[in-house]
């Protein structure tokens, strides 16, 4: 059985001048980078853009000898990844450009939302419609875990990491926002099945 090359191992390969590794590395997390960034990127093109930034940003730190391993280089990453998210969001509000619209993405989309019949994708959208507007009816520290965890798929170490914060707090925040949407699903008499 082939042994996985380490992050650290990949990292230090690239400064050597291995260009593969940081391929490697980056086929490695992409799907979580970019599935974090789309959450809160809903326009495609835009999410690639910052994902690119992210990425180049990453080269540029690694190549100036900017990160220093400590088994963290997704939460780092992810790190990167969520001050361009910011600065995008800062650059809109400077611009007054921030829309209103309510904009659909579909966001929550997975393999068990498969087309059944009209009645049940009408039903399935408004529980994805629901589900977001519960989400983010949140306090950011709790909705910053419930997409990290739940679409992000990071693990709580990592969602600690990333966000700064103990492992403990990571899964005390977890758990007010699944209270918190339980109270506003019983406040609004959500359902979340479809029967």
């Amino acid at each position: 059985m082939k042994e996985i090359t380490s992050d650290y191992e990949l990292i230090l390969r690239f400064i050597k001048g291995e260009q593969l590794c940081f391929e490697q590395l980056i086929h490695r997390h992409k799907n979580k980078i970019f599935a974090y960034i789309s959450l809160y990127i809903r326009d495609q093109a835009l999410a690639e853009d910052i994902f690119q930034d992210t990425i180049l940003k990453v080269i540029q730190s690694v190549k100036t000898g900017k990160y220093s391993d400590n088994g963290k280089f997704l939460s780092w990453v992810m790190r990167i990844a969520h001050n361009l998210i910011i600065d995008h969001f800062r650059r809109l509000k400077q611009m007054n450009t921030i829309s209103n619209d309510n904009y659909e993405s579909d966001l929550f989309n997975s393999k068990s939302f498969a087309e059944d019949n009209i009645e049940d994708d009408i039903i399935k959208q408004q529980i994805r419609k629901d589900v977001r507007n519960m989400i983010s009816s949140l306090p950011d520290d709790q909705r910053e875990v419930v997409i990290l965890r739940h679409y992000a798929d990071l693990s709580f170490k990592e969602i600690a990491d990333v966000t700064g914060v103990s492992i403990n707090t990571a899964l005390g925040r977890m758990r007010y926002a699944l209270i918190n949407m339980r109270k506003i699903m019983e406040e609004k008499q959500i359902s979340l099945t479809l029967s």
